[in-house]
């Protein structure tokens, strides 16, 4: 299992809770009436994809739970005879959380951004883990680890309660959106196998525990530990016919692989019964009248707070963005604002807003139950580029740059930890250069460096050239850095470079201190010539992927993307010119360097408006920047074939 000294304690659980069914199941009691009421959350691990599944498709999942475990379902006509006396109602009910464990109000429903949906592993339980002892917890992801889903048995849960929980794939998630009917009963076996159900072959599935192949023939020799399920050796297919080891098999069981299941036996449901009395992996306590009244499953539903979701914050003028009303509970009207833009459907759930210009912008959501109303406004939520660049090309130094984001670059930090920066104490070759502090962020954090449009129309060739500094913490570390281009304005994107953990390395591992490169020797380049003519277009973009894999920290600087056909194009960078003062309250100074003939210089406002315009051709030139607002703004300084863009903030 990877853990030492794990292994024991699992097999010691096992033996305790087996032996604590055996006396509950001879207990009359086991027979009582009960509703054992179970409080879930689902935790919706996305990175921005299908996997972030509605609010409706959840709910209907959580219908579909309640149907199977007490077998309300309407298929169960359809059990073979041989099992109809055996199909149980196993009193189980499954509510949404509508407290959470800080004692705030929920909808039972998390959504987190990582790109750990991609894998689906135990891992993406470290995102966000609500108490097991209170909640059980289900996890939405793109992938589970190559399954449909997968869980902790019991035994397994107690010993690792980190890891206590449910992984399930989006497409296997209730009978609408992006699952099916078909493939709705998967959480419903993962719950059996949290309440300590094996498979009907017998083992489980949970990643690095050992199990037993579905219709493997020695299957026979092994049992699930419930007496009126007959020994098989599993089923992929729907044949209720088949006697796999002389028996007729339980092909419908919900702990098959045949996927026509619609049934447990009474003898699963008093094995699940045991579970949830017992106190390994504290199943007992979910169900108590205090966790119940702490998770609030069965207050009454009133509107306790507004929340939306959206399709993206990031998008060029003139592109859709949706944006979705997840207020809860029982929402019955609200009112959208959004500044700057046209707005669809202004008081429906699910509204569309194009913005004409470029800026940030608010968004703010009211919503009411009837009674009562809550607000929730994200500010400069919505950040919208220019549907064209004006540069050509692109020359970075971040020797200007105060910070990131600002008028060239943006960055996605989708997890809120350690992401792109400016560092204005390292540089190839001066004072600044873009780095994340890597040294101890974990695996599996993306963060993203990317540009705002470019315009690369009508050029015949196109070169990127960067420079990089990064250090292994050890020969087990697994960071990369991926570099990417858009001809659509971030849409979508694709891959021109992939710079893997030992071809990254600049220099020899650095497993204490924080890396910071010494000198010029310490730094790598990079020269990308397979952009095609498909992104000469006037809204390129470039994007700068780094995926944390428990490395050291990574540097990036003087970045250069030219036609390398125009010698020109190279002759001058950024670090030629100077603007001072810089913050300025009043005029600037831009120093232009020798040779450089300056034919104009424009000053635009962060929505890209033109608020002055200077013509120039003397080696410096002065900008009247008396009378503007406090903010960033863009000083553009052009030629006869070359245009460089200077960021300046006015206070």
């Amino acid at each position: 299992m990877g853990f030492p000294g794990i292994h024991n304690k699992v097999i010691q659980n096992n033996i305790e809770l087996e032996q604590f069914t055996a006396n509950y199941s001879l207990n009359p009691e086991a027979k009582a009436a009960v509703l054992y009421t179970i409080p879930v959350v689902f935790h919706i691990i996305h990175n921005y994809g299908i996997e972030n599944i509605s609010d409706a498709q959840i709910l209907d999942q959580i219908n579909v739970l309640n149907e199977d475990f007490q077998k309300l379902n309407a298929d169960t006509s359809s059990i073979a005879p041989a099992f109809q006396s055996l199909a149980a109602d196993c009193q189980l009910e499954f509510k949404l959380a509508k407290i959470d464990p800080l004692g705030n109000c929920t909808n039972g429903i998390t959504r987190n951004a990582s790109p750990e949906t991609y894998i689906g592993d135990h891992a993406v339980k470290s995102i966000v883990h609500w108490d097991p002892s209170m909640y059980l917890n289900v996890y939405i992801c793109a992938d589970a680890a190559g399954l449909a889903g997968h869980a902790l048995v019991p035994s397994a849960a107690d010993t690792l309660p980190g890891w206590d929980g449910i992984v399930l794939a989006h497409d296997y998630c209730g009978s609408i959106g992006t699952s099916s009917p078909f493939t709705s009963t998967v959480l419903t076996h993962e719950i059996g196998h949290y309440l300590n159900l094996q498979h009907a072959w017998g083992g489980n599935n949970v990643p690095g525990f050992p199990y037993l192949p579905v219709a493997d023939a020695g299957n026979c020799a092994f049992d699930d530990g419930v007496l009126d399920t007959p020994e098989t050796i599993g089923w992929q297919v729907c044949n209720l016919s088949g006697m796999s080891c002389t028996t007729l098999d339980n092909v419908q069981n919900y702990m098959e692989y045949a996927y026509c299941a619609i049934m447990f036996t009474e003898g699963q449901k008093t094995r699940m019964h045991a579970t949830l009395n017992s106190s390994i992996a504290n199943r007992d306590n979910l169900w108590s009248s205090a966790n119940l009244i702490a998770t609030g499953v069965n207050n009454p539903s009133v509107l306790c707070k507004a929340d939306f979701t959206y399709s993206d914050n990031v998008v060029c003028v003139g592109d859709t963005i949706w944006f979705s009303d997840v207020s809860y509970n029982l929402v019955t009207s609200r009112t959208w604002t959004f500044n700057g833009a046209t707005v669809t459907n202004q008081s429906d759930s699910l509204t569309y807003a194009v913005y004409a210009s470029a800026g940030s912008y608010d968004v703010k959501l009211v919503a009411s139950d009837g009674s009562n109303s809550d607000s929730l406004t994200e500010f400069q939520l919505i950040t919208v580029l220019p549907s064209g660049g004006s540069d050509w090309f692109i020359s970075e130094g971040f020797e200007m740059a105060v910070s990131v984001p600002n008028l060239d670059w943006y960055v996605n930090n989708p997890d809120g930890t350690a992401g792109w920066e400016v560092n204005n104490a390292v540089s190839y070759d001066g004072s600044s250069s873009a780095y994340i502090n890597n040294l101890g962020a974990g695996t599996g954090q993306t963060d993203e460096l990317v540009s705002y449009p470019i315009d690369a129309s009508g050029l015949t060739d196109i070169e990127l050239e960067f420079k990089y500094a990064y250090s292994r913490e050890s020969s087990a570390s697994a960071d990369n850095l991926k570099v990417y281009v858009s001809n659509n304005c971030g849409n979508s994107w694709v891959l021109r470079k992939s710079i893997t953990t030992f071809d990254l390395a600049s220099v020899p591992d650095t497993s204490v201190a924080s890396f910071v490169p010494a000198d010029q020797t310490e730094w790598k380049s990079e020269t990308i010539t397979n952009i095609t003519s498909a992104f000469f277009v006037d809204n390129l973009m470039v994007k700068f992927a780094f995926t944390s894999g428990n490395g050291n920290n990574i540097y990036l600087d003087n970045i250069n993307l030219f036609d390398p056909n125009t010698v020109s194009n190279r002759e001058f960078s950024k670090l030629d010119f100077n603007i001072y003062p810089n913050p300025s309250n009043g005029n600037a100074t831009i120093d232009l360097p020798s040779g450089f003939k300056a034919s104009g210089i424009e000053v635009l406002n962060i929505n890209g408006q033109l608020v002055e315009v200077k013509s120039a051709n003397t080696s410096a030139s002065r900008i009247d920047l008396n009378g503007l607002s406090p903010g960033w703004y863009l000083v553009k300084v052009s030629n006869e074939d070359q245009l460089f863009s200077l960021p300046i903030v006015v206070y």
